[in-house]
Protein backbone atom coordinates (compact mmCIF):
# COMPACT_ATOMS: atom_id res chain seq x y z
CA UNK A 1 0.00 0.00 0.00
CA UNK A 2 0.95 3.54 -0.81
CA UNK A 3 3.50 5.26 2.28
CA UNK A 4 1.31 8.59 1.52
CA UNK A 5 -2.10 6.49 2.69
CA UNK A 6 -0.96 3.71 5.05
CA UNK A 7 -2.24 5.12 8.81
CA UNK A 8 -0.36 4.39 11.88
CA UNK A 9 -0.90 3.10 15.06
CA UNK A 10 1.63 5.32 17.45
CA UNK A 11 2.38 3.90 20.50
CA UNK A 12 3.86 5.38 23.56
CA UNK A 13 6.96 3.19 25.04
CA UNK A 14 7.51 5.35 28.22
CA UNK A 15 3.52 5.91 28.52
CA UNK A 16 2.99 2.16 28.58
CA UNK A 17 6.12 1.96 31.23
CA UNK A 18 4.31 4.78 33.12
CA UNK A 19 0.92 2.85 32.87
CA UNK A 20 2.48 -0.51 34.48
CA UNK A 21 4.03 1.92 37.37
CA UNK A 22 0.59 2.93 38.17
CA UNK A 23 -1.14 0.05 37.89
CA UNK A 24 1.73 -1.55 40.03
CA UNK A 25 1.37 1.05 42.63
CA UNK A 26 -2.28 0.68 42.85
CA UNK A 27 -3.00 -3.08 43.11
CA UNK A 28 0.71 -3.64 45.28
CA UNK A 29 1.01 -6.41 47.24
CA UNK A 30 -1.20 -8.16 44.72
CA UNK A 31 1.43 -8.99 41.65
CA UNK A 32 0.59 -7.62 38.27
CA UNK A 33 -0.18 -9.95 35.66
CA UNK A 34 -0.33 -8.37 32.00
CA UNK A 35 -3.24 -10.09 30.02
CA UNK A 36 -1.63 -10.07 26.26
CA UNK A 37 -4.91 -11.79 24.14
CA UNK A 38 -5.72 -10.31 21.34
CA UNK A 39 -2.02 -9.71 20.29
CA UNK A 40 -1.53 -7.25 23.34
CA UNK A 41 -5.42 -5.43 22.34
CA UNK A 42 -3.86 -4.48 19.13
CA UNK A 43 -0.86 -3.19 20.29
CA UNK A 44 1.81 -6.15 19.20
CA UNK A 45 3.10 -9.02 21.67
CA UNK A 46 6.37 -8.41 20.62
CA UNK A 47 6.44 -4.60 20.90
CA UNK A 48 4.94 -5.09 24.53
CA UNK A 49 7.01 -7.64 25.66
CA UNK A 50 10.13 -5.43 24.04
CA UNK A 51 8.64 -2.49 26.84
CA UNK A 52 7.98 -4.74 29.32
CA UNK A 53 11.28 -6.64 29.76
CA UNK A 54 13.22 -2.79 30.26
CA UNK A 55 10.82 -2.40 33.22
CA UNK A 56 11.94 -3.21 36.78
CA UNK A 57 12.00 -6.85 37.33
CA UNK A 58 9.56 -6.66 40.09
CA UNK A 59 6.88 -5.19 37.88
CA UNK A 60 5.54 -7.68 36.16
CA UNK A 61 4.61 -10.95 37.65
CA UNK A 62 3.15 -12.82 35.33
CA UNK A 63 2.35 -12.36 30.94
CA UNK A 64 -0.96 -14.02 30.34
CA UNK A 65 -1.00 -15.02 26.84
CA UNK A 66 -4.96 -16.05 27.02
CA UNK A 67 -3.76 -18.82 24.23
CA UNK A 68 -0.78 -21.27 23.04
CA UNK A 69 0.19 -19.78 20.50
CA UNK A 70 -0.04 -16.13 21.79
CA UNK A 71 1.57 -17.32 24.51
CA UNK A 72 4.41 -19.22 22.40
CA UNK A 73 4.93 -15.91 21.07
CA UNK A 74 5.66 -14.13 24.34
CA UNK A 75 8.44 -16.94 25.03
CA UNK A 76 10.11 -16.67 22.43
CA UNK A 77 10.39 -12.70 23.46
CA UNK A 78 12.01 -14.61 26.60
CA UNK A 79 13.43 -17.62 27.67
CA UNK A 80 12.74 -16.99 31.53
CA UNK A 81 9.43 -15.10 31.77
CA UNK A 82 6.49 -16.61 33.90
CA UNK A 83 3.87 -16.97 31.08
CA UNK A 84 0.43 -18.05 31.61
CA UNK A 85 -2.29 -19.86 28.74
CA UNK A 86 -5.92 -19.64 30.34
CA UNK A 87 -7.74 -20.98 26.97
CA UNK A 88 -8.53 -24.85 27.00
CA UNK A 89 -5.76 -25.88 24.34
CA UNK A 90 -5.79 -28.90 22.05
CA UNK A 91 -3.74 -32.24 22.76
CA UNK A 92 -0.40 -31.02 20.36
CA UNK A 93 -0.92 -27.17 21.94
CA UNK A 94 -1.15 -28.24 25.32
CA UNK A 95 2.26 -30.28 24.79
CA UNK A 96 3.84 -27.54 23.36
CA UNK A 97 3.44 -25.29 25.88
CA UNK A 98 4.68 -27.95 28.23
CA UNK A 99 8.16 -27.97 26.14
CA UNK A 100 8.26 -24.58 26.36
CA UNK A 101 7.77 -23.85 30.56
CA UNK A 102 4.11 -22.13 29.50
CA UNK A 103 1.85 -22.19 32.90
CA UNK A 104 -1.71 -23.91 32.37
CA UNK A 105 -5.49 -22.51 32.96
CA UNK A 106 -7.25 -25.72 34.07
CA UNK A 107 -11.47 -25.39 34.54
CA UNK A 108 -12.42 -28.66 33.12
CA UNK A 109 -11.63 -32.52 34.55
CA UNK A 110 -11.57 -33.32 30.99
CA UNK A 111 -8.58 -31.20 30.36
CA UNK A 112 -6.81 -31.70 33.48
CA UNK A 113 -6.29 -35.54 32.21
CA UNK A 114 -5.42 -34.16 29.08
CA UNK A 115 -2.67 -31.94 30.63
CA UNK A 116 -1.78 -35.08 33.56
CA UNK A 117 -1.08 -37.64 30.90
CA UNK A 118 0.59 -35.09 28.41
CA UNK A 119 2.89 -34.16 31.70
CA UNK A 120 3.54 -38.13 31.98
CA UNK A 121 4.07 -38.54 28.57
CA UNK A 122 7.00 -35.78 28.18
CA UNK A 123 8.27 -36.54 31.78
CA UNK A 124 7.38 -32.77 33.10
CA UNK A 125 5.56 -31.34 35.97
CA UNK A 126 2.97 -29.19 34.65
CA UNK A 127 2.17 -25.91 36.40
CA UNK A 128 -1.41 -25.65 36.39
CA UNK A 129 -3.76 -22.86 37.98
CA UNK A 130 -7.47 -24.69 39.00
CA UNK A 131 -10.55 -23.11 37.67
CA UNK A 132 -13.51 -22.47 39.69
CA UNK A 133 -16.33 -20.87 38.30
CA UNK A 134 -18.14 -18.54 40.54
CA UNK A 135 -20.83 -17.42 38.84
CA UNK A 136 -19.80 -15.87 35.07
CA UNK A 137 -19.70 -19.46 33.85
CA UNK A 138 -16.99 -18.64 31.61
CA UNK A 139 -15.32 -22.62 32.11
CA UNK A 140 -14.46 -23.16 35.04
CA UNK A 141 -15.44 -26.19 37.30
CA UNK A 142 -19.14 -26.04 39.29
CA UNK A 143 -18.75 -25.50 42.82
CA UNK A 144 -20.50 -29.32 43.11
CA UNK A 145 -17.80 -30.79 41.38
CA UNK A 146 -14.95 -28.85 43.04
CA UNK A 147 -14.04 -31.57 45.63
CA UNK A 148 -13.80 -34.55 43.08
CA UNK A 149 -11.44 -31.75 40.71
CA UNK A 150 -9.40 -30.73 43.44
CA UNK A 151 -9.22 -34.56 44.89
CA UNK A 152 -7.90 -35.32 41.05
CA UNK A 153 -5.69 -32.87 40.95
CA UNK A 154 -3.76 -33.52 44.35
CA UNK A 155 -3.49 -37.45 42.92
CA UNK A 156 -1.67 -35.78 40.06
CA UNK A 157 0.36 -33.67 42.07
CA UNK A 158 1.65 -36.24 44.38
CA UNK A 159 2.59 -38.32 41.39
CA UNK A 160 4.62 -35.92 40.38
CA UNK A 161 3.13 -34.89 37.12
CA UNK A 162 1.41 -31.25 37.53
CA UNK A 163 2.39 -28.43 40.50
CA UNK A 164 -0.97 -26.67 41.77
CA UNK A 165 0.98 -22.87 41.86
CA UNK A 166 -2.71 -21.13 41.51
CA UNK A 167 -6.39 -21.10 42.03
CA UNK A 168 -8.18 -18.72 39.78
CA UNK A 169 -11.57 -17.30 38.36
CA UNK A 170 -13.89 -14.57 36.46
CA UNK A 171 -15.75 -12.03 37.64
CA UNK A 172 -19.10 -11.25 36.05
CA UNK A 173 -18.70 -7.96 37.88
CA UNK A 174 -22.80 -7.10 37.30
CA UNK A 175 -22.74 -5.40 40.90
CA UNK A 176 -20.95 -5.21 43.68
CA UNK A 177 -23.41 -7.74 45.91
CA UNK A 178 -22.87 -10.52 43.11
CA UNK A 179 -19.08 -9.53 42.85
CA UNK A 180 -19.10 -10.08 46.56
CA UNK A 181 -20.81 -14.03 46.28
CA UNK A 182 -18.78 -15.04 43.96
CA UNK A 183 -15.35 -13.73 45.61
CA UNK A 184 -16.86 -15.40 48.90
CA UNK A 185 -17.13 -18.78 46.53
CA UNK A 186 -13.83 -18.07 45.35
CA UNK A 187 -12.65 -18.36 49.32
CA UNK A 188 -14.60 -21.49 49.87
CA UNK A 189 -12.64 -23.18 46.71
CA UNK A 190 -9.50 -21.95 47.71
CA UNK A 191 -10.05 -23.02 51.28
CA UNK A 192 -10.58 -26.50 50.22
CA UNK A 193 -7.59 -26.60 47.97
CA UNK A 194 -5.83 -25.75 51.00
CA UNK A 195 -6.82 -28.42 53.55
CA UNK A 196 -6.71 -31.35 50.63
CA UNK A 197 -2.96 -30.60 51.01
CA UNK A 198 -2.38 -28.23 48.09
CA UNK A 199 0.06 -25.14 48.28
CA UNK A 200 -1.19 -22.39 45.66
CA UNK A 201 0.60 -19.14 45.82
CA UNK A 202 -0.90 -17.29 42.90
CA UNK A 203 -4.89 -16.73 43.38
CA UNK A 204 -6.57 -14.12 40.86
CA UNK A 205 -9.77 -13.50 40.74
CA UNK A 206 -10.17 -9.52 39.51
CA UNK A 207 -9.06 -8.01 35.75
CA UNK A 208 -8.71 -4.49 35.51
CA UNK A 209 -11.75 -2.81 36.53
CA UNK A 210 -12.45 -5.16 39.87
CA UNK A 211 -8.57 -4.87 40.71
CA UNK A 212 -8.19 -1.01 40.35
CA UNK A 213 -11.85 -0.48 42.31
CA UNK A 214 -12.11 -3.14 44.27
CA UNK A 215 -8.91 -3.81 46.71
CA UNK A 216 -10.79 -6.19 48.73
CA UNK A 217 -11.35 -8.64 46.14
CA UNK A 218 -7.80 -8.71 45.06
CA UNK A 219 -5.42 -12.28 45.59
CA UNK A 220 -1.91 -12.33 45.48
CA UNK A 221 -1.98 -11.96 41.07
CA UNK A 222 -4.22 -9.69 39.62
CA UNK A 223 -5.41 -9.97 35.81
CA UNK A 224 -4.60 -6.49 34.09
CA UNK A 225 -5.28 -5.97 30.61
CA UNK A 226 -6.79 -2.79 29.33
CA UNK A 227 -5.77 -0.67 32.40
CA UNK A 228 -1.83 -1.45 31.26
CA UNK A 229 -2.33 -0.05 27.74
CA UNK A 230 -4.16 3.02 29.00
CA UNK A 231 -7.83 1.42 27.40
CA UNK A 232 -10.55 3.05 30.43
CA UNK A 233 -13.72 0.94 30.52
CA UNK A 234 -16.82 2.31 28.54
CA UNK A 235 -18.57 5.09 30.15
CA UNK A 236 -15.91 4.36 32.99
CA UNK A 237 -13.91 7.61 34.85
CA UNK A 238 -10.60 8.64 33.86
CA UNK A 239 -7.82 6.30 35.58
CA UNK A 240 -5.64 8.51 37.82
CA UNK A 241 -1.81 7.85 36.61
CA UNK A 242 -2.83 6.05 33.54
CA UNK A 243 -3.04 7.49 30.05
CA UNK A 244 -3.81 6.01 26.87
CA UNK A 245 -0.75 5.08 24.74
CA UNK A 246 -2.06 4.73 21.14
CA UNK A 247 -2.80 7.40 18.97
CA UNK A 248 -4.31 6.28 15.35
CA UNK A 249 -2.83 8.90 12.58
CA UNK A 250 -3.41 8.98 8.54
CA UNK A 251 -2.32 11.40 6.04
CA UNK A 252 -4.66 13.31 3.69
CA UNK A 253 -4.71 11.66 0.28
CA UNK A 254 -6.37 14.44 -1.80
CA UNK A 255 -8.58 17.82 -1.02
CA UNK A 256 -11.60 19.76 -2.91
CA UNK A 257 -13.56 22.21 -1.97
CA UNK A 258 -15.75 20.30 0.81
CA UNK A 259 -14.61 16.91 1.53
CA UNK A 260 -10.50 15.74 2.54
CA UNK A 261 -9.84 12.40 1.56
CA UNK A 262 -7.39 10.65 4.30
CA UNK A 263 -5.79 7.18 4.40
CA UNK A 264 -7.80 5.02 6.71
CA UNK A 265 -10.90 2.72 6.33
CA UNK A 266 -12.45 -0.44 7.14
CA UNK A 267 -10.52 -2.47 5.57
CA UNK A 268 -7.58 -0.94 7.95
CA UNK A 269 -10.23 -2.07 10.55
CA UNK A 270 -11.62 1.20 11.69
CA UNK A 271 -15.70 0.52 11.68
CA UNK A 272 -18.11 2.25 8.83
CA UNK A 273 -20.67 2.95 11.89
CA UNK A 274 -18.13 5.65 13.16
CA UNK A 275 -19.44 8.04 10.18
CA UNK A 276 -20.13 11.11 12.43
CA UNK A 277 -17.20 11.00 14.42
CA UNK A 278 -15.06 14.16 15.25
CA UNK A 279 -11.04 13.36 14.17
CA UNK A 280 -8.52 15.96 14.49
CA UNK A 281 -7.30 18.00 11.58
CA UNK A 282 -4.47 21.04 11.47
CA UNK A 283 -7.39 23.17 11.03
CA UNK A 284 -9.09 21.65 13.98
CA UNK A 285 -12.10 18.77 14.90
CA UNK A 286 -13.76 18.37 12.24
CA UNK A 287 -16.43 15.52 11.23
CA UNK A 288 -16.03 12.27 9.24
CA UNK A 289 -18.27 11.95 6.89
CA UNK A 290 -17.90 8.54 5.09
CA UNK A 291 -15.87 5.50 5.81
CA UNK A 292 -14.63 3.68 2.37
CA UNK A 293 -12.92 0.68 2.28
CA UNK A 294 -9.07 2.25 2.56
CA UNK A 295 -9.93 6.19 2.61
CA UNK A 296 -12.38 8.39 4.54
CA UNK A 297 -13.92 11.57 3.98
CA UNK A 298 -13.51 14.30 6.41
CA UNK A 299 -15.39 18.23 6.16
CA UNK A 300 -12.80 20.36 4.93
CA UNK A 301 -10.69 22.90 6.30
CA UNK A 302 -8.46 26.06 5.49
CA UNK A 303 -5.13 25.15 4.18
CA UNK A 304 -5.65 21.41 3.76
CA UNK A 305 -3.06 19.86 1.71
CA UNK A 306 -2.21 16.27 0.60
CA UNK A 307 0.64 14.90 3.26
CA UNK A 308 -1.19 16.28 6.10
CA UNK A 309 -1.86 14.38 8.90
CA UNK A 310 -5.34 13.22 10.75
CA UNK A 311 -5.70 12.07 14.59
CA UNK A 312 -8.58 9.44 14.32
CA UNK A 313 -8.03 9.32 17.88
CA UNK A 314 -5.35 9.47 20.83
CA UNK A 315 -3.23 12.04 22.41
CA UNK A 316 -1.77 14.77 20.11
CA UNK A 317 -4.83 16.06 18.18
CA UNK A 318 -8.03 17.50 18.54
CA UNK A 319 -10.29 14.48 17.66
CA UNK A 320 -11.57 11.74 20.16
CA UNK A 321 -9.13 11.62 23.07
CA UNK A 322 -8.69 7.98 23.10
CA UNK A 323 -10.37 4.46 21.32
CA UNK A 324 -12.81 4.13 24.13
CA UNK A 325 -14.29 7.81 23.63
CA UNK A 326 -14.39 6.52 20.04
CA UNK A 327 -16.46 3.18 21.22
CA UNK A 328 -18.96 4.81 23.04
CA UNK A 329 -20.24 6.52 20.27
CA UNK A 330 -21.74 3.06 18.64
CA UNK A 331 -21.87 1.03 22.18
CA UNK A 332 -18.60 -0.97 22.06
CA UNK A 333 -15.80 -0.64 24.33
CA UNK A 334 -12.04 0.61 23.34
CA UNK A 335 -10.78 -2.81 23.12
CA UNK A 336 -12.69 -3.51 19.39
CA UNK A 337 -11.87 -0.73 18.31
CA UNK A 338 -7.50 -1.61 19.23
CA UNK A 339 -8.05 -5.07 18.26
CA UNK A 340 -9.98 -4.66 14.58
CA UNK A 341 -6.95 -3.12 13.29
CA UNK A 342 -5.14 -4.79 11.25
CA UNK A 343 -1.74 -5.68 10.06
CA UNK A 344 -2.39 -2.98 7.22
CA UNK A 345 -2.64 -0.30 10.19
CA UNK A 346 1.69 0.06 10.57
CA UNK A 347 3.05 0.43 14.30
CA UNK A 348 5.28 2.76 15.32
CA UNK A 349 7.10 3.03 18.25
CA UNK A 350 7.24 6.30 20.04
CA UNK A 351 9.15 7.66 22.97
Amino acid sequence: MDELIAPTLELSRSQFLRNLEAVHRQIAPSGLMIAMKDDAYGHGVEWVMDAALSASDDLVRLYGGYDVPTSLRIRACSEHAPVFAWATSTASEVEQALRHRIELGVGTSEYLTRVVDAAARLGVRARVHLKIDTGLHRNGVRPEEWAAFVAHAITAERAGHIALVGVWSHLAEASDAEDDEAAAEFARAVELVRVSGGTPEMLHLTASAASWWRPELRGTVSRIGAFCYGIRSADGPEIPGVAPIAALRAAVRAVDADLVEVGVGSLHGLPSTLTGAQIGTPGGPRTVRRIGPVTSFVEAWDGAAVGDTVTVFGPGGQGESDATALAERIGTVGEEILTRLTDQVRRVSVS
